[in-house]
């Protein structure tokens, strides 16, 4: 599921995120995690990440990889978006990195 985009539900409204779990933790898990995603483009943060292609991922304006980690209940995911292609994929594992270490 890496790198997946998909809406999910918050009190308000849908919000996209692009899923950061593997296949794995996300088959023996209840819950994903994500980063929210935003069309906010202001000044970039560590662990940001500006998405490249993001009409080919599923998104209706230019969007940013927001550079906070979340757990939410899989349940709260509407469905999925769309995928980030190899650049921003290879970008947000980069952000991953700075964010983790």
């Amino acid at each position: 599921m890496f790198g997946f985009l998909s809406p999910i539900r918050t009190a308000a409204k849908k919000r996209p995120a692009v899923v950061v779990s593997s296949e794995l933790y996300n088959k023996s898990r209840p819950d994903v995690i994500l980063m929210a995603i935003t069309s906010q483009l202001g000044y970039s943060r560590i662990g940001e990440v500006v998405i490249a292609d993001w009409k080919e991922a599923g998104l209706l304006k230019a969007s940013t990889i927001k550079s906070i980690l979340a757990t939410i209940e899989r349940s709260l995911v509407v469905r999925t978006l769309g995928k980030l292609n190899q650049r921003d994929l290879v970008r947000l594992k980069d952000a991953l990195k700075a964010i983790l270490g």
